[in-house]
């Protein structure tokens, strides 16, 4: 059963940082994982449309995970911080995702460079991965 308060863990596994969010499946709460995402693609040194974009979305991904009728299951969001990329695994309660050809697909594969998906009898997850440009060497204050 989920609780109103989000949980966080962070570790690092072989050059790869490690940071766990779960929240209530709750539209509430996605500002939580938004957030989240932008502050760890920042770590990247990504351009500020890279972070934005990656923020719009793990909030698209977010969404397509919720079911309205699973009130009391969470939100697990995972992210992997890598050298020059940054993966998101976002598991949520929702037992069916919306057709590949479908709007939010399109909005999905334009922001990050890759985008996997699948069901379980848990609930749906969708995976965002995202790799620095070969350009993208400047900070969110365009300085290095």
């Amino acid at each position: 059963m989920s609780t109103p308060l989000a949980h966080g863990t962070a570790h690092s596994e072989a050059g790869t940082d490690l940071v766990e969010l779960r929240v209530p499946a709750d539209p509430a709460y996605l500002t939580v994982v938004r957030t989240a995402s932008a502050g760890l693609a920042a770590r990247l040194d990504l351009t500020l449309d890279e972070i934005e974009d990656l923020r719009i979305a793990v909030d698209e991904a977010c969404t397509l995970l919720l079911d309205p009728a699973a009130t009391d299951q969470d939100l697990v969001a995972t992210f992997r911080l890598g050298e020059g990329s940054l993966e998101v695994e976002v598991r949520g309660p929702a037992r069916e995702l919306p057709e590949r050809s479908s709007f939010a697909w399109a909005v999905l594969e334009a922001l990050v460079g890759e985008v996997f998906t699948g069901t379980s009898s848990d609930g749906a997850w969708i995976v965002l991965r995202h790799t620095r440009t070969a350009g993208s060497t400047t900070g969110a204050a365009g300085i290095r």
